[in-house]
């Protein structure tokens, strides 16, 4: 759908940084357009797989022939209005149902091509060359970050160490069911600061094939080899944990003292599903009521109403005491999550934190946010495949909302743990 008014040869583009960390925004700037001339802005890359994720919004240039993405308003496409990382936010699959995520965040960095065409360009694969383009470096990990496998007794995983003497403090990355060994999210940590230890639990290498049980001993172990490494700072370390890896990051701040501060994103508060062990601990799990699982009309099953509502008295032995917790919490919570009923959850814990006196518990909420909140500039994802089905899970959460509550939320979650990391002066545990 060509239109070759404007001069193609007088368009400019600038993209500052074009060599960014993933979580960097950046500032998209097109000049040399004849005025209010409608214009097509593309993005695009492949990930590891040779997947493409694509995303356009349509633009239109003001008086002096500019677009500029901090101040001008997308008028079509993916979005519409002032979002200056929108184009990113929207990247979707051509496969619907794949999920953007990053594996080998030492090795190379996403390319991103980002073209303008000086006309309203709607087909997958345009058919004329873009009047302008640029190829952007989002990487997932700083210059000096050095990645130290772990293998130390039955510990495995990936440290991420920043630059320079520390110390930093140390926080323990988890994420759900997808098992394996996942590292954006720590390797980002660590360009931001932070000691992160990325942190495997099953379906890696020598690790168990599925969570059959949940041995907090492990988590301890882990615990303690992070608060050790003289790089790491205080008396204590950090936990983030999404999803299943938000209530082991609950029960290992309930019970192991090495646990200062921790960030719950979307997951429950009681024992779900698998059974919870620590030393004489048993916790059975609730059973998942999987028959209450909802297939949409796109064909993704929404899990939200699997986990059965646990309020106190009745079903006391399942929920974890947070109350018991050396540290201070934070639940991060995305009020669309179509995975687990995560506001109710924390707002459960809430009350129980206030029963039991204590008072350094919080809720961030989300309007609008699905299950899968990540660290800004990561595509939306509403659906996508779980190893543990196989059809696709719905996520929840709306485009715009949701991007949004990702950078609220990881701003949120660096300066609650340097807050709460701070250095001690007391002796390491």
């Amino acid at each position: 759908m060509a239109d070759n008014s404007g001069s193609p040869k007088q368009i400019s583009l600038s993209v500052n940084p074009e060599i960014s960390l993933a979580d960097d925004p950046l500032r998209i700037c097109i000049w040399g357009l004849p005025s209010q001339q409608v214009i097509t802005l593309r993005a695009w890359l492949k990930d590891e797989k040779g997947g493409v994720f694509h995303s356009r919004a349509f633009y239109i240039s003001d008086a002096h022939g500019v677009v500029d993405l901090e101040h001008s308003a997308a008028v079509g496409g993916d979005y519409k209005g002032i979002y200056p990382m929108g184009l990113f936010w929207a990247l979707k699959p051509v496969n619907v149902y794949r999920r953007l995520m990053k594996k080998d965040v030492m090795g190379s960095p996403l390319y991103v091509h980002l073209e303008v065409y000086p006309y309203l360009e709607i087909g997958l694969s345009p058919e004329n060359p873009p009047a302008v383009s640029k190829v952007l470096e989002r990487w997932y990990v700083a210059p000096g970050v050095q990645r130290i496998q772990i293998r130390e007794g039955r510990v495995r995983g990936a440290l991420f160490l920043p630059p320079g003497d520390g110390p930093f403090p140390g926080v323990i990355d988890l994420f759900g069911s997808i098992g394996g060994l996942v590292e954006f999210r720590s390797s980002l940590l660590s360009s931001r600061g932070f000691a992160a230890l990325a942190l495997a639990y099953f379906a890696y290498e020598d690790l168990p094939s599925t969570t059959e049980h949940i041995d907090l001993t492990y988590f301890e172990e882990a615990a303690q080899l992070l608060i050790n490494n003289p790089k790491v700072s205080g008396d204590g370390i950090g936990v983030v944990g999404v999803s299943k890896g938000a209530e082991i990051a609950l029960a290992m701040a309930s019970y192991l003292p090495q646990v200062k501060a921790t960030v719950c994103i979307n997951g429950n508060t009681s024992v779900n599903g698998i059974t919870l062990r620590y030393r004489d601990l048993f916790i059975r799990g609730i059973p998942y009521h999987l028959e209450k699982l909802q297939v949409t009309d796109f064909g993704a099953i929404k899990l939200v109403d699997t986990v059965e509502y646990v309020a106190e008295p009745e079903h006391e032995d399942y929920i974890i005491p947070l109350e018991k917790a050396r540290g201070s919490i934070i639940f991060m919570v995305g009020e669309d999550d179509q995975c687990c009923n995560s506001l109710r959850d924390a707002k459960e814990s809430i009350a129980r934190a206030r029963k039991h006196g204590k008072k350094n518990v919080n809720v961030l909420s989300y309007p609008g946010a699905g299950h899968l909140l990540e660290p800004p500039g990561s595509p939306f994802c509403l659906l996508s495949y779980s190893p543990s089905f196989s059809i696709p899970l719905l996520w929840g959460g709306e485009l715009l909302a949701h991007s949004t509550a990702q950078e609220m939320c990881w701003k949120e979650l660096q300066e609650f743990f340097h807050k709460n990391l701070q250095s001690s002066t007391h002796s390491k545990l």
